[in-house]
């Protein structure tokens, strides 16, 4: 009977059962919560691939391939081992958001919020797993289409968030810039959230439907639609340029002056590369680019937010057995 009682918890507790016999290292931590945010964006540019080559409906349905097969058949051709191979991602996706929950409820000390973090991670993943087949089953309607793509962002602002936390501490945040600055931080959010729902919808009154028959798409004119995204563009730039300039005169950190300057210039790169693909008919490449630019402008606007505030640890970090600090003692 004793014997059967690590079992019967493991099965009921599979994370407490492992924490129990495994204490990763906080540089395990990181690098789970890098992998995390890494697959974060991958699946936003393979989800691109996916639909820059037509292949949106490669797979006839979902959550099967099609009707007869859970998997890509040779009849499906290219487009279904491109829109299979994305579906196959969420799988890798799924495996780096568990090990980023499993490494923090593992570490010792247990840092509660680290593993929530985790936990909202997994919650977004399948909520857009599911968003995913609704947009197949509605034969790639742009507003589902548009709602995936924003559903993902929001998971790369978590796991960004995940990311910089494993090289914080729990306690309090406490300020590194005064409180207009900060204001000015969330008005760079909230901006940057105007100028990607935008790009959704110059996406979806664009000519790239994701599939080679005839999709419905939103009902705009593509140009006035480019325009205003344009726009928010600027503004966006307009104050970035801002931010950059006030932590100066503040005599911000180092290391927040250099996530403003950071931001600046993936907005430039990403602002070349939405003109030259709005003056030359939209190339694939350039679509696909501008889809991690804009994954890279919104991570880099995070880190800027997150840059403001600190969160020291509430003690010193215990040094590892063999460490250099150990040795001269």
């Amino acid at each position: 009977m004793h014997k059967a009682a690590p079992t019967i918890g493991a099965v009921l507790n599979p994370f407490a059962y492992i924490a129990d016999r495994w204490t990763p290292s906080p540089r395990t931590v990181r690098r789970a919560a890098s992998a995390a945010l890494l697959m974060s964006v991958a699946i936003i540019v393979t989800g691109g691939a996916v639909r820059l080559t037509g292949s949106g409906l490669g797979c006839d349905t979902w959550p099967k391939c099609t009707d007869d097969s859970l998997v890509v058949t040779q009849a499906q051709g290219f487009h279904g081992a491109i829109e299979f191979g994305n579906r196959m991602l969420t799988y890798v996706l799924c495996a780096a958001v568990g090990w980023f929950i499993l490494a923090a409820r593992a570490a010792k000390p247990w840092r509660h919020s680290l593993t929530k973090l985790g936990w909202v991670q997994f919650a977004l993943v399948m909520g857009n797993a599911v968003l995913g087949g609704i947009t197949v089953l509605t034969g790639l309607n742009p507003y589902s289409v548009a709602g995936h793509f924003l559903l993902a962002t929001g998971l790369i602002a978590v796991t960004t968030v995940s990311w910089q936390r494993t090289r914080e501490g729990d306690s309090e945040p406490r300020p590194r810039v005064p409180g207009p600055v900060r204001k000015l931080s969330w008005a760079l959010i909230a901006t940057a959230l105007v100028l990607i729902a935008a790009g959704t919808v110059v996406t979806g009154s664009g000519p790239h439907a994701g599939d080679k028959s005839e999709i419905k798409r939103m009902p705009f004119d593509w140009a006035a639609t480019a325009h205003v995204h344009a726009v928010a563009a600027w503004l966006v730039c307009a104050l970035a340029l801002a931010m950059w300039l006030v932590l100066r005169v503040v005599d911000a950190p180092v290391d927040t002056r250099a996530r403003a300057r950071d931001l600046l210039i993936v907005l430039l790169a990403q602002g070349a590369i939405g003109y030259v693909q709005f003056f030359t008919q939209l190339p694939e490449v350039l679509v696909a680019a501008h889809m991690l630019g804009s994954c890279l402008v919104w991570i880099a606007v995070l880190r800027v937010a997150l840059s403001l505030r600190e969160r020291p640890a509430e003690q010193a970090e215990i040094p590892a057995q063999g460490d250099a600090q150990l040795s001269a003692v």
